[in-house]
């Protein structure tokens, strides 16, 4: 099973390779705080960038690990790449750029990203 994604504006697409999540992570970051990003990660193999290479731009900060994914058209911010705990690449689709999640129904939790 799969799902797709997109910016707001449609230029930037994706799907995952995986069964819709049933929950999300909200960090309290500086920048998840202010995008309002709820999270669900993903291993790099399951993720395909279906179209919008050329209209994605990067954003890192702090440590530079994660690197932020926005669309240069409309500035959403659908996925960003990083690297999990365990060193393996991976994936952070922001959920809310998937319009076949019921986002009241996903279990949140939260993390403090603040502290790290």
């Amino acid at each position: 099973m799969s799902f797709q994604g997109s910016c707001h504006c449609g230029a930037v697409t994706f799907s995952v390779d995986a069964e819709l999540p049933t929950e999300a992570l909200s960090c309290n970051c500086s920048i998840c705080r202010r995008k309002g990003l709820l999270l669900s990660f993903f291993p790099i193999s399951a993720f395909t960038l279906n179209s919008g290479q050329d209209q994605l731009s990067t954003y890192t900060f702090n440590h530079h690990k994660i690197r932020h994914q926005f669309c240069r058209v409309c500035g959403a911010q659908p996925f960003a790449y990083g690297t999990a705990p365990d060193g393996a690449a991976m994936c952070a689709v922001n959920l809310r750029c998937v319009p076949d999640i019921a986002l009241d129904a996903l279990q949140i939790h939260s993390y403090d990203g603040a502290s790290v």
